[in-house]
Formats: C-alpha cells, sequence, structure tokens
C-alpha cells in the first residue's frame, strides 16, 4: 500500500489562545511520533495546497463565506462563536486543511497513492452550511466529498465519522443528498447534542451512552452501517478521523484504545476495498490528549500502509 501523508506548516499557526485544546501541539506530537515510527520512510509527503475559493463555497453559502474572507486580515484573537477562535494566520490554515484534502482526493483518484491523511487544523467536521462551530472554520471532508462529486462525476461518496462528536456540519450539508452516505459514531449525549437515529435518510447514526467502547460500536456498526454501505457500494471512502473518544481523552467519556483505532481502520480498509479499490481520504477531526492522540494516528496510519 501507497499512503500519502499531507500537512502544512501554516496549521502550526492557527493561534487559538492559551489553554484551548484544539491548539498546534496536536499537529506537533503527531509528527513527532510518526518521525520516530518505523513507517515514517514509507509515507508519500505532500504539502497541503490552498482550497480555492470555490471549493469552500460550494458547501458553504455565500454570506457566510463573505462573513469569513471579511474577518481579514486579523491582528488579535477572536472568537466567531463560544468555542471557535480565530487569529492573524487563521484563514491561511483553514485554507490548507480544505486544500489539504482536495489534493487526498486528487492523489487518490488519480491512483498516485492508495490513500491518504491529513493531518491537518483546523478540523472541520461541527462547520455548517453557513456557521463556524465546535473549533472548525470550513467543513474539511465536506469540501473532499463535493470536489470528488464535481471533479471526478462520483455518485456514491461514503463518509465515515468516528470522533467523539457528531458530525451535525457534514449532515447539514449533506443532509438528503443521495450521493452521500454518512456513517457516524459519537458519544451522545454530548456536544453538540444532534445525531438522533432519526435523521435524514443517508446518515446513518450510531449515538454511544458514556463508558461505551469498541464492543458496543462494533454492535451498532452490524445494525446500522453494514447493510447500508453494501447497498450504496461507495466510489470512494472519507473519513472524518476524531480520535477524542479515545480512554484517555480529556474532552469526552468513552473508552477507546489505540489499538480499537487500528481496528477501526481496518473496517475501513475492508470497505473500502470491497467497493473501490480501496480508495480512502482520512482527515484529522478531534483528539486532545497528545500522546493518546500521536498513538492513535500512528495506529490509524499503520493500517492505512498494511504494516499493523
Amino acid at each position: 500500500m501507497t499512503t500519502a501523508y499531507i500537512t502544512h506548516p501554516d496549521c502550526l499557526f492557527h493561534d487559538t489562545g492559551p489553554g484551548h485544546p484544539e491548539n498546534a501541539g496536536r499537529l506537533k506530537a503527531i509528527q513527532s511520533r510518526l518521525e520516530s515510527s518505523e513507517i515514517w520512510p514509507l509515507l508519500v509527503k505532500s504539502k497541503a495546497p490552498q482550497a480555492p475559493w470555490p471549493a469552500i463555497s460550494a458547501v458553504h453559502d455565500a454570506a457566510y463565506v463573505s462573513k469569513i474572507q471579511s474577518m481579514f486580515p486579523l491582528r488579535q484573537t477572536k472568537a466567531i462563536d463560544g468555542d471557535t477562535v480565530v487569529s492573524e494566520f487563521s484563514l491561511e490554515a483553514a485554507l490548507r486543511a480544505a486544500g489539504a484534502c482536495i489534493h487526498a482526493v486528487d492523489l487518490v483518484m488519480s491512483h498516485a497513492v492508495d490513500n491518504a491523511f491529513c493531518a491537518v487544523r483546523p478540523p472541520g467536521h461541527h462547520a455548517t452550511v453557513a456557521q463556524a462551530m465546535g473549533f472548525c472554520m470550513f467543513n474539511n471532508v465536506a469540501v473532499a466529498a463535493q470536489h470528488a462529486i464535481d471533479a471526478y462525476r462520483l455518485e456514491r461518496v461514503l463518509i465515515i465519522d468516528f470522533d467523539v462528536h457528531h458530525g451535525n456540519g457534514t449532515e447539514s450539508i449533506f443532509g438528503n443528498d443521495p450521493r452521500v452516505l454518512m456513517c457516524g459514531s459519537f458519544q451522545s449525549p454530548l456536544y453538540p447534542y444532534s445525531g438522533g437515529l432519526q435523521g435524514p435518510a443517508n446518515m446513518k447514526n450510531c449515538p454511544l451512552p458514556p463508558g461505551a467502547g469498541l464492543h458496543e460500536l462494533r454492535a451498532q456498526i452490524q445494525t446500522h452501517w453494514l447493510d447500508a454501505i453494501d447497498h450504496f457500494k461507495p466510489q470512494l471512502v472519507l473519513v472524518s478521523a476524531g480520535f477524542d473518544a479515545h480512554i484517555n481523552d480529556p474532552l469526552a467519556n468513552l473508552r477507546f484504545t489505540t489499538e480499537d483505532y487500528g481496528w477501526l481502520t481496518e473496517f475501513v480498509m475492508r470497505v473500502a476495498d470491497a467497493y473501490c479499490d480501496g480508495k480512502i481520504v482520512s482527515t484529522l477531526e478531534g483528539g486532545y490528549d497528545p500522546n493518546a492522540l500521536a498513538d492513535s494516528v500512528l495506529a490509524h496510519m499503520e493500517a492505512l500502509l498494511g504494516a499493523a
């Protein structure tokens, strides 16, 4: 397997202020762990380009895009919602984060690599059509999905979201869009307090109670995901890869282990192998304990490489 590792230094300069859990230390921890691992020489490294504005506008409405643009240049840290902070270089970081996902789709669809992981910030899956929230400015995985649909005429894109928080933004963008199937697992109740079993028909949610772990998720996958995925037969698999369901993460109460993320990645790979020649693009969402995050990303990438 060939796996691309896509990131950019601009993502480090998105300054969320003292004590904010979504900080540059997350990417530094990931990079350090990967560089000291046996898989580092095997990865295809690539720098993220900036996403073009039409790609952002394809999933966010024009008024919201204009609002974000009008904030910059910015010389001071500014909260744009209760959790989401922007600063001088945040726009460049957000465009790199979305651009990494576009670039990853291009690499995978052109068969330059088998799969790809985007180590970027800010994350994206809470950003709705018209609102920044939950640390997210632009919805990176939604930008990637829409790019795949528009540029490659794909008719069936699967998004698997295993972040501990429901990907409400992605659901708001693609709810009832027959070209997208979203399978999400998350703790419930927990921010953003959305994501029930009775959502749009193309949204297959697996809400997990506090204290749950992989055993409970596997049962939910069997019940809610497998038949839907088989009926859908995806042409590309995108992953909103949040690692904050880890037992050591400070922002939630699920009990996933580092090894569980290896299993989850292998599950995603089995799906991709069965339906779309292994085409996977994964992008970082949550994960706020630096050591747990770094270990879990390593397990994720070892599995993507087939080295687990």
